[in-house]
């Protein structure tokens, strides 16, 4: 599955190219154009087929080899392409899209000969292609069944021994207290339990312990599951076929249709006291299907529903009287006991040789029973070695595929990966490029697969806004874990649970997606094809021998990882394929050669982030294609004056590290006006700038992110920088500007901008670091930035008209108020005010002594989940008529 899945994110990406090429001047050339035209409606038709291959759970070998072959072939292709597109252009600007393109290049086409040479390598292809489709043939591909049956993964958690179980008990007792809790009182209302989680933490096993605990106060109970392609009408007749009804109730039930199941399910639970567990529910619509078949019937009922998708899970318990657990991981006590249980019968009978080899391998389960169980059921048929307990805690991704008592695990994670979209799975299937226990960052992780091609925009959307919703589905459905969440609830960075990480490593290695290298992770042996994406996290001698005997030319994207080894690396010059390059953390950078670096003309990302770089390559600026330039936490203080040149810049990121300012001495390039496709800048300093760079700022209509640093204040440089600064900021006022930040390291005055004019009206974040106190707040920040969500802001008095003034703000998450005095003793928050408020910070300095009370009337900040007050010697709050005192920290 995951090796058709893997092509389907190569052929996308090319037919469109194909597709662009045909609209595009090219489309003239009569010879070129009859080739691509015919080479596009061969790779559709194969694209149909891999679509088809892609409902088999399971394809055969020969299947699997001929959608290798096709997938190798279609890389083959795109890079012929994007050759032909780069040397007619003469790897000169190229930013106006196809067709301005090709409207310049036809000429030097019809005149150079180039088309003979790429209709050429087309034929070429071409052949490559038709061998493919006859071997298609051959195998008989079109005639492979695509229905089997398998065995359901989850059917064990359903009859495991209670006294295997670790960890339950809590969760249990608290969830039966729950659905009883209102069995005398005068409302008795249905109630819904979902219960949400990763594959393989127990949500099946939950959802039963609650239910045998419970099941005796209830007329009728039933328990069943759901399949990824739900059949509404056999879920029916399951669930009345545990029910309890009169012989004749069941008559004719093999002729009725769905609308009769529900119909009948419903007449039989209307007058009863039902408990109803509907397990491993996969998505909304599903739900909606069913759930109208169990009436309100004013009897106390109760629904437990189990999913691995939190949007599902929140559908279920949607109404007032509903409730979403979210499953936990095991702790390291509990992940111990059950480990160590169902191999000696406890810890005390383990080997102490074997300890630390089963701490390693307890780590890597992270908790997750089913991994623990596996593992631990695995190693108790080996022999009590340490050696061959090591040997099984290395080859635990292999493990997953090969050996059969590892089956269940690999088939219940296996069932969330088969369950997502073609491009989920491409995304998902990248994050293998990153080793255990790395947090990995949205933004990075986002640029990163629209640099390699993996986005496409949809239904109005942006690549970043596709790109963000697959980040996130990913976190929906529980197939990484949330991470640094931010004041708007959504994750900043993700992690991957190491067992997941093994099986994506596993999909990614045999259909050659990405290629690991280092600390004991080296696939480049077991892969079937050219090097295709390459991730080092550890390079010595021996891998470097391995990679001077590898064709570099066809590596799409370079990720090397905390390396100090890195001039081991074999030269740029032979990585002309690249989009993405990537040093993450390795020290040592400044000794390894960059040139050729100019030569990767299909670059898009590049990242020096947290090297020792403190100068950038001079073949830098000859980088066309570049989108991201990432030199955050580096020792880099100048640019070089032809990054201007790159015009097809987006994201600009620059802070230095070991440094009290991140920003430094970092100047804004003059001529900056130009890169107009910027979205995102950060670290320049406004000061260190020429006046001509600042005014630069306001042409660049794109900007959505402006990070920067003001400091000089009293100068007579700073007045006419800061002028100028407003000038650029009244001009993006009027553009798509979302994120301000200030960084003031010296108390420098921001009252310039009380003129700040037109406001952008998308800012959301507005954020000024400063030991400056405004005299009072702006009065434009209330009424003209109705979409501002994170405010932090100082001040020399906190007043009670400065806090209503803030309530009126309809879209506030986060606020954050640093003042030296106070107007009076007494502040109150109005009702209704801050409704959508979920972080509220108030700071006060040292110079002030006195304390503050501060009150909070009925339905005002009813969202909220965070208050801090800070550096108070007392305070007191009431919300009501409750008051509580504390002294730092409510």
């Amino acid at each position: 599955m995951e090796v058709v899945t893997a092509s389907h994110g190569v052929l996308g990406p090319l037919l469109g190219k194909l597709a662009g090429l045909l609209s595009g001047e090219c489309a003239r050339l009569k010879g070129v154009r009859r080739e691509i035209r015919s080479l596009k409606s061969e790779l559709t038709s194969m694209h149909a087929a891999v679509q088809k291959y892609m409902t088999l759970q399971d394809p055969d070998v020969q299947v699997k080899v001929w959608i290798s072959l096709l997938r190798e072939l279609t890389y083959d292709i795109e890079d012929v392409i994007d050759k032909f597109i780069y040397q007619l252009g003469n790897g000169g600007q190229h930013q106006a899209g196809f067709k301005e393109f090709f409207r310049k290049t036809a000429r030097r086409l019809k005149t150079l000969g180039s088309r003979r040479g790429i209709a050429n390598q087309i034929e070429d292809l071409k052949i490559r292609l038709k061998e493919v489709k006859e071997l298609k043939s051959s195998y008989k591909l079109d005639n492979v069944p695509f229905e089997h049956s398998v065995v359901d993964p989850r059917l064990s958690a359903l009859f495991v021994e209670e006294a295997h179980l670790v960890g339950i008990e809590g969760p249990r007792d608290d969830l039966a207290s729950w659905m009883l809790e209102d069995e005398s009182s005068s409302t008795k209302h249905r109630k819904v339990l979902s219960i949400v989680g990763f594959g393989g933490l127990g949500k099946t096993t939950l959802a039963k312990e609650v239910y045998h605990k419970i099941k005796g106060h209830f007329h009728c109970q039933a328990f069943v599951s759901v399949s990824q392609i739900p059949n509404v009408k056999k879920i029916m007749k399951d669930l009345i076929s545990q029910l309890p009804c009169e012989k004749d109730f069941k008559e004719g039930i093999d002729a009725w249709d769905e609308t009769i199941c529900i119909g009948k399910l419903k007449e039989l639970l209307q007058h009863r006291r039902y408990l109803i567990v509907i397990d491993d529910i996969w998505s909304i619509p599903a739900w909606n299907a069913i759930k109208y078949a169990f009436p309100e019937n004013e009897f106390s009922s109760r629904i437990i529903a189990t999913t691995r998708i939190v949007d599902v899970a929140r559908s279920c318990s949607l109404d007032g009287n509903g409730r979403m657990y979210e499953m936990e991981a095991l702790s390291d006590l509990q992940s111990k006991t059950l480990f160590f249980k169902r191999i000696f019968g406890s810890e005390v009978r383990c080997p102490d040789v074997l300890k630390q080899v089963s701490n390693k391998i307890l780590k890597k389960c992270q908790g997750l029973p089913l991994a623990i169980i596996s593992i631990s059921s695995l190693l108790a048929s080996k022999p009590v070695v340490k050696d061959e307990w090591e040997r099984v805690r290395r080859s635990i991704g292999s493990a997953l595929d090969k050996d059969r008592r590892l089956d269940g695990m690999n088939n219940i994670l296996s069932l969330s990966y088969n369950d997502l979209s073609p491009n989920l799975k491409t995304c998902l299937l990248y994050l293998s490029i990153y080793p255990e226990d790395c947090v990995i960052e949205r933004d990075i992780l986002v640029r990163r697969w629209i640099a390699e091609g993996f986005i496409s925009e949809e239904r109005g959307q942006s690549k970043q806004e596709v790109a963000e919703n697959h980040f996130y589905e990913l976190i929906n459905r529980s197939m990484v874990q949330p991470v640094e969440v931010g004041y708007d609830g959504k994750a900043r960075a993700c992690q991957v649970h190491d067992m997941m990480l093994e099986l994506i490593i596993s999909k990614s290695v045999e259909n050659n997606f990405i290629s690991l290298a280092g600390q004991g992770q080296t696939d480049l042996a077991k892969r079937d094809g050219l090097i295709r994406r390459l991730s080092v996290q550890h390079i010595d001698q021996e891998l470097a021998s391995i990679l001077a005997n590898e064709d570099l030319s066809h590596i799409r994207s370079l990720t090397v990882i905390a390396s100090s080894c890195i001039k081991q690396l074999p030269r740029l010059v032979g990585f002309e394929a690249l989009r993405v390059l990537e040093f993450q953390d390795c020290k040592n950078l400044h000794e390894y050669d960059m040139n050729g670096l100019d030569k990767l003309f299909q670059l898009k990302y590049l990242s020096f982030r947290g090297t020792d770089m403190s100068k950038l390559p001079s073949g830098i600026v000859r980088l066309y294609g570049l989108e991201t330039l990432d030199l955050r936490n580096t020792h880099i203080e100048e640019l070089p004056t032809g990054i201007i040149q790159l015009v097809k810049l987006q994201h600009l990121l620059i802070t230095r590290c070991f440094s009290r300012d991140p920003y430094g001495e970092t100047k804004i390039p003059n001529g900056i006006g130009n890169m107009r496709n910027l979205h995102v800048i950060s670290g320049f300093n406004i000061m260190k700038s020429s006046l001509c760079a600042v005014e630069g700022l306001g042409n660049l209509a794109c900007l959505k992110e402006v990070h920067l640093q003001l400091d000089g204040r009293g100068s007579q440089e700073y007045k006419r920088h800061e002028e100028m600064l407003l000038s650029s900021l009244c001009k993006l006022g009027t553009c798509k500007l979302q994120s301000l930040r200030i960084f003031c390291p010296d108390s420098a005055p921001t009252q310039f901008l009380d003129s700040w004019s037109p406001l952008p009206y998308n800012l959301q974040i507005f954020w000024v670091n400063t030991g400056y106190y405004l005299p009072k707040m702006p009065k434009w920040i209330v009424p003209a930035l109705t979409n501002l969500a994170y405010l932090d802001i100082n001040l020399i008095e906190a007043t009670e008209e400065d806090l209503c003034l803030l309530g009126e703000m309809p879209a506030l998450l986060h606020l954050s108020i640093t003042f030296r005095t106070v107007q009076k003793e007494r502040l109150t928050m109005q009702g209704a005010a801050f409704p959508c408020l979920k972080e509220f910070n108030l700071i006060r300095t040292f110079r002030c002594a006195s304390a503050i009370y501060l009150t909070f009337q009925e339905g005002c900040c009813q969202s909220w989940r965070s208050l801090s007050c800070r550096s108070l010697f007392r305070w007191q709050m009431s919300m009501g008529s409750t008051w509580v005192l504390a002294t730092s920290h409510v």
